[in-house]
C-alpha cells in the first residue's frame, strides 16, 4: 500500500506564494500520474494539476500560470508551486498517486487565502 502525506498548507493574504509538498511512500506505483485535487466547502472536488510519469503537466484553466506541479523522484515527493494566491483558492489540497487498477490519497493540507 501506497502513503501520502501532503505538507506546506497554512493561511496567506491574496497575492501570497505557498508551497505544497505531498512525501510518497513509493513513487514508483504511481506509473500513471500523480495529481493535486482540492476541495472548498460546499463545492465538489475539482482536479488542480496532474503530472505523468514521463513529465507532462496539465493545470485547471483556474490556476494556469499560477501554479506549477513538479516532483523530485529521488525524495519521492510530489509539489504544488502557487503563486499569486487567491480567496477562491481557499480549499482542502490533497494528492492521488494513479496506477493500474488502484489509486492512493494523502490526508489534505488545508490552504486559506484572505482578501
Amino acid at each position: 500500500q501506497v502513503q501520502l502525506v501532503e505538507s506546506g498548507g497554512g493561511s496567506v493574504q491574496a497575492g501570497g506564494s505557498l508551497r505544497l509538498s505531498c512525501a510518497v511512500s513509493d513513487a514508483g506505483y504511481c506509473t500513471y500520474d500523480m495529481r493535486w485535487y482540492r476541495q472548498a466547502p460546499g463545492k465538489e472536488r475539482e482536479l488542480v494539476s496532474a503530472i505523468t510519469s514521463a513529465g507532462t503537466t496539465t493545470y485547471a484553466a483556474s490556476v494556469r500560470g499560477r501554479f506549477t506541479i513538479s516532483q523530485d523522484n529521488a525524495k519521492n515527493t510530489l509539489y504544488l508551486q502557487m503563486n499569486n494566491l487567491k480567496p477562491e483558492d481557499t480549499a482542502m489540497y490533497s494528492c492521488r498517486c494513479w496506477g493500474p487498477g488502484y489509486q492512493y490519497w494523502g490526508q489534505g493540507t488545508q490552504v486559506t487565502v484572505s482578501s
